[in-house]
């Protein structure tokens, strides 16, 4: 009998398991390395029950104990400090935004998949019509948030991304759509992420992958901060300074910029330039 987390809510037929990396660009080897690894992580989850509604596969997992790791991470200086996140939308980080919120903080969430001429939500804790915990959520943030585009953005403190999978090197493991690291380069492109931002996941101990394990491109960005519900993991001796400075065209299949509108403008305004020659 299939476990609950696999099932649909009313514990009927489990519902089909999303792809993600189906038009992500990149080396063919790369690409099946984290594949295969993306598999093993959301496995172990499942086995473990780890996973809450509506399972692991195919998302970012929606672990037990994120409040935990929510709360493990409010108490880190870091969090005091920062003023203005962009978060991503995925149901393991809610608690995230919604602590953000409380603590009176400006919380810039991406639209699902960038689908939207306006692919970002902000959330202004001093104008909101619900509660942070329900305008922090997808629904509560489509009811509660000024929808703006990348230039409505602020400057950003502190970067929540969530993952699949963490190394304990910084090495990120997404679901495959490469949205985060594309939501990075283009706030890094605008000035909006300086060398001072803070880049951050939530995940649950099994999530956590040893230093080397998980493939790592150019266009990958690697966190300074892994908190799950039982530690604090500070990546940066490791990593060092690297971050990606900008969009890399050369990993973006049409596919993905054709699906991406504001991907679509910044390829026109490159064209543009590019016809009109040096100033």
């Amino acid at each position: 009998m299939l476990p609950p987390a696999a099932c649909g809510q009313d514990g009927g037929m489990p519902r089909p398991v999303p792809r993600h990396d189906r038009d992500a660009g990149g080396p063919a080897g790369v690409l099946a390395a984290k594949a295969a690894l993306r598999e093993r992580v959301w496995s172990q989850l499942r086995e473990a029950r780890v996973a809450r509604f509506p399972g692991a596969a195919g998302r970012i997992p929606n672990f037990t104990g994120a409040e935990a790791a929510a709360e493990r991470l409010r108490g880190l200086a870091e969090w005091r400090s920062a003023r203005t996140l962009k978060a991503n939308p995925d149901a393991a980080q809610w608690p995230v935004r919604q602590r953000a919120l409380e603590d009176g903080k400006t919380v810039y969430m991406a639209v699902p998949r960038l689908a939207a001429e306006e692919p970002f939500f902000a959330l202004d804790p001093a104008h909101l019509s619900e509660p942070p915990r329900k305008a922090a959520s997808i629904s509560g943030a489509a009811r509660s948030a000024r929808r703006v585009t990348l230039a409505g953005l602020e400057p950003v403190d502190m970067v929540v991304m969530g993952s699949v999978a963490a190394g304990e090197d910084g090495a990120r493991l997404g679901k495959g759509g490469g949205f985060a690291d594309l939501e990075f380069a283009l706030a890094t492109a605008a000035g909006l992420i300086g060398r001072q931002t803070v880049c951050v996941t939530t995940v649950h101990e099994l999530q956590l992958q040893p230093a080397g394990t998980i493939p790592v491109t150019g266009h990958d960005v690697p966190v300074d901060l892994i908190v799950t519900p039982e530690r604090v993991i500070d990546c940066r001796p490791r990593h060092g300074p690297r971050r990606p400075a900008g969009i890399r065209w050369e990993d973006l299949t049409e596919e993905k910029i054709a699906a991406i509108p504001l991907l679509s403008a910044q390829r026109a305004g490159r064209g543009q330039a590019g016809r009109r020659g040096p100033t």
